[in-house]
């Protein structure tokens, strides 16, 4: 009998080893994607070489060159058809794909250590992004075929080098699920007419997605000149073909900010993909409109499109099923984190966002500093997409996500679209110089030199904020805001003397106090930390739910 149970067990044990096996082969295959066939095709004809160094340091690959700028960006100028343009910026950044793709794939390992969960969650992302290419038009898939052509060979555990630089590509996307870990936050507005001080389209915006100093190291203010559409700059790292932020030589611009979303059910088109279209093939908020209906994403997104072709700005709202234009009824716009359009403002999903969200008050303080500021120029936009403090200039302390500038930002950018004049902001964050360029001159050039190219005269000092005691001290704590870093060490007394108006301070402070069972200290950070601008409901909810189980420990 016993002989009997034992063998059953064994089959049924057998039976699951077996199913479970299948399952693993099954999500292998079907998630398995293959890079275009013509690329595939076209590139075994191509001859492809490395790239030459002139005489004074310009790496060139063709007509296509790369460059390390003296303001510490990386300059890279591509151009011919998806193909050469993908091989051509792979070989021309072979160094910064690698580099970013372990950068990547590092900050995966500090949010997810366990090896066993990581392999779950590559098989989740491989079941979840199965049908991904089928979202992709043939030229972008084309393009990150080759620059996959330089990828590590480190990661090939993980997927093939295409299927991960495809799969990368969704990484902003992803952002969204850690929303309320606060890497996602981003702020944009634009004025013009009689909101800017000579009438110009200025547009300004923080890209606050962050996962880590080593991730935003590298940027790479890219200008690509495609065989077809027309030709444009974005701020990108390597292996990024998508567009977090851009402006073309018709002067359009495009920016991404994220809002709140259901959980998505399956992959679409990823949202750096969709601004990259538009951004190539648009030159009026009305053509950009158009391809952003045409495409279906798995997450909701608002793109701040500018046009000078139509003197304003206009926010291009789309969720996993519609999607919305909203318009100002003045000569200004603002973008946060939530929708504002009469068909996605209204949605319960919104509605609850706006209210549990810094979005908001973040909105409010960019609406308050572009009346206080009253004409708009680009210094004045500088100044504000730098700014720390709350309404009414309350002091709230620094890295609070309710500010516009929170101290996380990948880059900041400004645009002068009709003038075709561009800033970005060198590290760190928006506090470095912004540096200047010039697309008309950029694109009239035939570079064979390794002069610089940015507008020096044109550029904007870093902030003295960058070299103050207050930035030090905070800079030794800053890293204890961000869920995938260890705050075992964390000093309760040292993160609130660093930050005193901060309400985090006294959050994390009172939950290592918490932790320790010290819960007369954890009540007393706890109670201080509600008497400070809390970013998020979440947060508050955290403090008053510990606040109370702190204090019932402690009788």
């Amino acid at each position: 009998m016993l002989k009997r149970i034992v063998k059953i067990i064994s089959t049924l044990l057998g039976v699951m080893v077996a199913l479970v096996l299948i399952m693993m082969i099954y999500v292998r295959v079907v998630s398995s994607t293959d890079p275009p066939a013509a690329a595939v095709q076209q590139l075994e004809s191509m001859k492809v070489d490395k790239p030459v160094a002139t005489s004074d340091g310009l790496m060139t690959y063709g007509d296509s060159w790369f460059r390390k700028s003296e303001t510490g960006f990386y300059e890279l100028y591509v151009e011919g058809d998806a193909l050469s343009r993908g091989v051509a910026a792979g070989q021309l950044t072979q160094s910064l794909v690698q580099y970013q793709e372990k950068v990547f794939n590092d900050q995966i390992e500090k949010l997810v250590p366990s090896p066993i969960y990581r392999e779950c969650l590559r098989y989740f992302v491989g079941w979840f992004n199965r049908d991904l290419d089928e979202y992709v038009d043939e030229e972008f898939k084309t393009e990150i075929y080759g620059i996959s052509q330089v990828s590590s060979h480190d990661y090939d555990y993980i997927a093939p080098a295409y299927q991960r630089i495809l799969n990368y590509h969704g990484a902003h996307d992803i952002g969204h699920a850690l929303q309320n870990m606060a890497l996602v936050g981003c702020t944009s507005f634009g004025t013009w007419g009689n909101d800017s001080e000579d009438g110009s389209l200025i547009i300004g915006r923080n890209f606050d997605f962050f996962v880590g100093e080593e991730f935003a190291k590298n940027k790479i203010i890219a200008f690509y000149k495609p065989s077809n559409g027309y030709p444009f700059m974005m701020v990108t790292f390597g292996g990024m073909t998508g567009v977090l932020s851009g402006m073309n030589v018709a002067g359009l611009t495009v920016t991404i900010n994220a809002a709140k979303s259901d959980i998505p059910s399956g992959a679409a088109t990823p949202v750096s993909l969709v601004a990259r279209e538009i951004l190539q093939y648009a030159t009026t908020i009305e053509e950009a409109y158009a391809i952003a209906q045409k495409r279906k994403m798995f997450v909701a997104e608002s793109f701040l499109i500018g046009s000078a072709k139509d003197h304003r700005a206009a926010v291009i709202e789309k969720d996993t099923e519609q999607t919305s234009l909203y318009e100002s009824n003045q000569e200004r716009i603002v973008c946060t984190n939530h929708f504002q359009s009469a068909t996605l403002g209204n949605t319960v999903v919104n509605q609850e966002h706006i209210n549990a969200s810094a979005s908001k008050y973040r909105y409010e303080r960019v609406e308050e500093l572009i009346r206080k500021n009253e004409k708009n120029t680009v210094a004045k936009t500088v100044q504000l997409l730098r700014d720390q403090r709350g309404k009414a200039d309350a002091e709230i302390g620094l890295g609070n996500e309710k500010a516009i500038n929170q101290l996380i930002a990948h880059h900041s950018i400004i645009f002068q679209p009709e003038k075709g004049l561009v800033w970005i902001s060198a590290n760190r964050y928006q506090l470095g110089k912004f540096v200047c360029y010039d697309l008309n001159k950029v694109f009239a050039t035939q570079k064979t030199s390794n002069a610089e190219i940015y507008e020096k005269d044109k550029t904007f000092a870093e902030d003295s904020f960058l070299q103050s005691d207050a930035f030090e001290k905070f800079m030794k704590v800053e890293r204890y805001r961000f869920p995938f870093n260890e705050r075992s060490d964390l000093d309760p007394q040292a993160i609130v003397q660093s930050n005193p108006q901060a309400y985090h301070a006294y959050m994390f402070s009172g939950d290592v106090y918490f932790q320790r069972e010290d819960y007369s200290n954890a009540v007393r950070m706890y109670e201080l930390a509600l008497t400070k601008e809390i970013a998020t409901q979440g947060e508050r909810d955290h403090i008053e739910k510990n606040l109370i189980k702190a204090k019932e420990m402690n009788r």
